[in-house]
């Protein structure tokens, strides 16, 4: 059966704001009310998922990014009665860092506010939000990754549909990471978005919203 206008709180990456969901926003809103998370505060993953909570419909469905995605298992993990069904974009199932050769590294570090894959039609608007967002935000949200939680119990308390999905060209979260994070997901739909990067609702927002409208109709599964 179809569900019909489900709460939806959107999640951004870091350095991100609004806009990396403004499309999804507008074509979802035959099917969910959308609002935005604020992650912009809080310098812990813990505290940024507290902040969310409290202004949050009373149950309601998750969708995050990256820095989002991970605050969106933490809100399972604080609350998970009040979550309805969780997606995550550009997310890895651990937050150990991973190794780098020096040419990947000075590639992230020339594009800290952006998946260096992105196209220049992309670009300008990521470092558009970026500017929005600024220095002083982008550090407190570095500091909450930087703390490197240990998000087992988190993944572990998902028992709710739930969306894997990552770019293929992604270099911050690599196709394998996701897909180890939705291996540990009783019945979890993974999926690899084509020619796109770290920031798939912006790179990708068609592919995006039709994932996105799949996973907020799907039925609830029973419990594992």
């Amino acid at each position: 059966m179809i569900r019909r206008s489900i709460p939806l709180v959107l999640l951004p990456a870091m350095g991100c704001d609004g806009q990396l969901w403004a499309r999804q926003v507008v074509d979802l809103g035959d099917v969910a009310h959308p609002e935005l998370g604020d992650l912009t505060v809080d310098d812990t993953l813990a505290g940024m998922a507290a902040r969310v909570l409290a202004y949050a419909p009373p149950r309601f469905a998750v969708a995050g990014v990256s820095l989002g995605g991970y605050v969106a298992l933490e809100m399972v993990r604080q609350a998970p009665e009040r979550i309805d069904r969780i997606a995550l974009f550009g997310t890895r199932e651990t937050m150990r860092m991973r190794p780098r050769t020096v040419r990947e590294q000075g590639m992230l570090a020339t594009a800290p506010h952006a998946d260096p894959m992105l196209t220049s039609i992309i670009s300008g608007p990521v470092q558009a939000m970026a500017e929005r967002v600024g220095a002083e935000v982008f550090e407190r949200q570095q500091r909450a990754l930087l703390a490197r939680p240990d998000i087992g119990p988190a993944i572990d308390a998902v028992h709710v549909p739930t969306l894997v999905a990552v770019g293929d060209r992604d270099r911050i979260c690599l196709p394998d990471d996701a897909r180890a994070l939705a291996d540990r997901i009783p019945e979890a739909r993974f999926h690899e978005l084509r020619h796109c990067g770290h920031l798939a609702p912006m790179e990708r927002p068609g592919e995006v919203t039709m994932l996105l409208r799949e996973w907020l109709q799907s039925g609830v599964r029973p419990p594992s």
